[in-house]
């Protein structure tokens, strides 16, 4: 018994990592959808790797909207930025971990 419930809150713990909460976003709802999913694609691709995860949400990012597009992916980091108006999404994944996507040229 003590194996299921190990099992259940490990999924449980997965789930929550890959549904992304907007903390903040002025990105159009299309936009912003797409890059929600990227995200979390590209963190779960890449979950022991940041860097990698964030040059995929670059690299892609860039070839759909134009160029310019910046990410930080990581734990416990705060910012502040200028940025193009529309083109903001900070996200904040159920543990620690956060994405910040914008453009700005």
């Amino acid at each position: 018994m003590g194996e299921t419930e190990g099992k259940k809150e490990e999924a449980d713990y997965k789930r929550l990592q890959t549904f992304p909460l907007v903390k903040h976003s002025d990105m159009p709802e299309e936009m912003r959808m797409e890059t929600m999913e990227l995200c979390v694609t590209a963190c779960e691709k890449f979950s022991n790797n940041n860097e990698s995860a964030a040059k995929m949400i670059k690299e892609t990012m860039d070839k759909k909207f134009g160029s310019c597009w910046h990410v930080v992916i990581g734990e416990g980091f705060g910012f502040e930025i200028t940025h193009e108006v529309k083109n903001l999404l900070y996200l904040f994944f159920g543990g620690t971990l956060a994405v910040c996507v914008w453009k700005c040229s």
